[in-house]
């Protein structure tokens, strides 16, 4: 379909948009949080009955064919409207990114439409206490049992691991191989006997993570997707698919920009946080003429702008804090803004990694010493 037709299908979108918008939650982002989560079920629904989920996956699975020229049309139009394009970026990009990549027949008949209607609801389980940015330190071990696989070990940071019914694990089925050769990729029903879910209390007060333990927990062996011992490489294929369309983040960043002049609107400003709100917002219009060079497909300078604006918005709630003085000591937006920003520098890929990305694979520097 050429142009015409995406700016054809572009109305569709937002017309469908305008009319139904009032159903949708609030635009959450990429995670659901767990008080959204019936919205975001019902919304994801309303979605896929209207043939709008899943637009460039194939029809036998209940998308509707098309390219990902028009998925990011659907982002971006609802990036505009201010509602989630998807209930959960773990299952609609992550898990079945993966299914219909790695996955055989049964598993793509089991999981994409029920997937793309809400009826599976995905959590990722591969970050651990040793092995949060360093994933492939990963300790969780799978071990095979004839028809089965044996799963002990611990997860963390688990988004959505209480609201969700099934999970992408990786875990260790070699643990003589080099560390990036021995991980399996499998998915995991979270009803298993032994699997158990506690929510994580943040200095925030709000429990928006999960960490999941596993106790001699028997997975059947047609869990597997991909080759076994070669789930590293699912892992990274499916997780470079991880970032939005950049339309839709220029959107948002466009959004944090008004949000920052909002800072200064009205409240006499002194000379030198005038000049670091100034600074601030230019950093975001250079981000945001980064982002417009930036092609469709993820690389590694898409690290530039997870630093950037990790450390701009981190920035920006420190400075909305010392603006509104003693008042950020109470509870309210300006406090929540000051506890919630050192997640930025941890959620997504931690500072530090893109850090040594830009350095090594960017700049050409030296490898960091192992």
């Amino acid at each position: 379909m050429g142009a015409d037709g995406l700016e054809t299908f572009r109305g569709q979108v937002a017309d469908w948009l305008a009319d139904n918008r009032q159903h949708a939650p609030r635009d959450y982002g990429a995670i659901c949080p767990p008080d959204l989560v019936d919205e975001g079920v019902a919304w994801q629904r309303r979605i896929y009955e209207a043939g709008f989920a899943g637009l460039h996956w194939p029809a036998d699975h209940g998308g509707r064919g098309l390219s990902p020229a028009h998925h990011g049309v659907w982002v971006e139009e609802c990036a505009k409207a201010g509602v989630p394009p998807v209930l959960n970026m773990v299952g609609l990009v992550l898990a079945g990114g993966a299914v219909m990549a790695f996955g055989d027949d049964a598993q793509k008949e089991r999981h994409l439409r029920a997937t793309l209607s809400a009826e599976h609801v995905w959590c990722q389980l591969f970050s651990e206490p040793g092995a949060g940015s360093d994933l492939g330190s990963l300790s969780t071990r799978a071990e095979r049992d004839g028809d089965r696989f044996v799963v002990n070990g611990q997860k963390v940071w688990c988004s959505g691991g209480r609201c969700s019914n099934w999970g992408i694990l990786m875990a260790r089925t070699n643990p003589d191989a080099p560390k990036h050769e021995g991980i399996s990729f499998f998915l995991c029903p979270m009803d298993l006997p032994g699997i158990e879910v506690r929510p994580l209390r943040q200095m925030t007060g709000e429990a928006e993570f999960d960490e999941v333990f596993f106790t001699d927990v028997e997975l059947p062996a047609d869990s597997l997707i991909g080759p076994l011992h070669g789930g590293w490489g699912v892992g990274m294929a499916v997780l470079t698919n991880e970032r939005g369309h950049i339309g839709a983040s220029i959107i948002g960043l466009e959004r944090r920009i008004d949000q920052m002049a909002a800072l200064g609107r009205g409240r006499g400003l002194d000379e030198s946080r005038r000049q670091q709100l100034a600074q601030l917002m230019s950093r975001g219009i250079a981000y945001k003429a980064v982002a417009q060079t930036q092609g469709p497909v993820a690389s590694t300078a898409s690290s530039l702008m997870k630093l950037g604006i990790t450390e701009m918005m981190f920035d920006v709630a420190m400075l909305r804090g010392d603006i509104a003085g003693a008042d950020a000591m109470l509870e309210g937006p300006d406090a929540l803004g000051m506890l919630a920003a050192p997640g930025g520098r941890i959620a997504g890929g931690s500072s530090q990694v893109q850090r040594n990305i830009i350095g090594e694979r960017l700049l050409g520097l030296p490898r960091e010493p192992k």
